[in-house]
């Protein structure tokens, strides 16, 4: 699978100076962390979840949860395990393309039962997300997910989200993220990327951000996601890939404030109608967002609705300018630092300071490509969109 693998190949080619690579299940970790792009939320519930899987395929999605927690009512998880293990059989015997597929579970207990239960259609799957990540939590899930991988024999990754109450409060927060290190750290080599459960946070106070406002809007939730990076994300080695919070909005609501997306790079073609339909949908906050994510350090973001994959993934495309300037700052011959007007001539590039940064970069255009220097995030958007 690539990202925009579903765009012709005369678009790609237009679009991209150096279009995304073709990465699979069995890819390096450190690809995998930062190809996941928008990671689609599906109810393991769905009677016909194996024929919206192979769709989502066609609109771009490279990686999706089929979730036996929060999206499915208590009664229904004996019936929801029972539909994934039908679901993944039916996968099998297609042999269709898939995105990576991970479990998103309640308890420890059902990663090994479900691996057991999937049998030979235990290739189809990547991994396991796991709810509700402290360390007295979170060991219980990790040690599941190791015994799991030895009893199938592939290799399977975890996804731990951090959205507990203990996590949120100030009290408690510093020990709570210590003992969420000592754990990922333990389990580095399976663990492929952090989730935030921002709505989990808004719950412990009573709150709901409108779609007018980002997550970083809310002050004591922009405080929680500070602090994760701070201890979880560094550039040092030691940090994660941590994932974008979820966007909960998809249908028009009423405004309080005007729209967020200028007119202005949107003037030409069918652009403007586009433009039209993400404000129509809630979708310019959206954007905002996105940006504001990368920003602060997260890469991917957890998505509830098929709408929002082609605004993450066009947002997560390198641009030539951050291209030309990531490689000029890793030049061989600069290793010993110093600073350089930018090939742009409109910023200074500090070798050592930006150094961190620009791998990072790198290995985003690597995953998702780098756009062609008169290409924005426009073309790419209107590209990525399947009606």
């Amino acid at each position: 699978m690539r990202h925009f693998g579903h765009v012709a190949p005369a678009v790609r080619e237009r679009l991209f100076f150096r279009e995304p690579c073709v990465f699979g299940a069995d890819s390096p970790a450190h690809v995998l962390s930062a190809a996941l792009g928008a990671t689609l939320y599906s109810p393991a519930t769905r009677p016909r979840l194996a024929d919206d899987i192979i769709k989502q395929v066609a609109r771009g999605v490279v990686s999706m949860v089929l979730c036996l927690e929060d999206s499915i009512d208590d009664s229904e998880v004996v019936d929801a395990e029972e539909n994934l293990v039908r679901q993944f059989a039916d996968l099998e015997a297609r042999g269709a393309e898939l995105p990576l597929l991970f479990i998103r579970v309640r308890e420890p207990g059902q990663v090994v039962d479900l691996v057991r239960r999937l049998g030979s259609a235990v290739r189809l799957l990547s991994g396991f997300v796991l709810p509700k990540f402290t360390e007295e939590r979170g060991a219980p899930f990790m040690e599941a997910v190791f015994q799991a991988e030895k009893a199938c024999g592939r290799r399977l990754f975890a996804m731990p989200v951090l959205e507990s109450p203990e996590l949120l409060h100030l009290e408690t927060r510093r020990e709570t993220l210590r003992g969420i290190a000592r754990t990922v750290d333990k389990y580095r080599e399976r663990v492929l990327a952090l989730r935030l459960g921002v709505t989990d946070f808004c719950s412990a106070y009573g709150l709901r951000r409108p779609p007018d406002m980002t997550a970083y809007d809310v002050q004591i939730v922009g405080a929680v996601i500070a602090d994760v990076v701070n201890v979880l994300g560094r550039a040092d080695g030691t940090g994660f890939t941590i994932t974008g919070p979820v966007w909960e909005y998809f249908r028009l609501q009423e405004r309080m404030f005007k729209p967020q997306l200028r007119r202005s790079p949107f003037l030409e073609g069918r652009a403007e109608e586009l433009r039209t339909a993400l404000i129509e949908h809630d979708l310019d906050g959206l954007l905002r967002e996105i940006e504001l994510d990368r920003a602060n350090g997260l890469l991917g973001k957890t998505c509830i609705h098929p709408s929002h994959v082609a605004p993450v993934h066009a947002l997560s495309v390198v641009s030539h300018e951050e291209f030309s300037d990531a490689q000029d700052i890793l030049r061989p011959e600069r290793d010993g630092g110093g600073v350089m007007r930018s090939a742009y001539t409109n910023k200074m590039n500090e070798v050592k300071p930006h150094r961190a940064w620009a791998e990072r970069t790198l290995l985003r255009a690597e995953v998702f490509g780098v756009a062609r220097e008169d290409v924005g995030f426009v073309e790419l958007l209107a590209a990525g969109v399947v009606e």
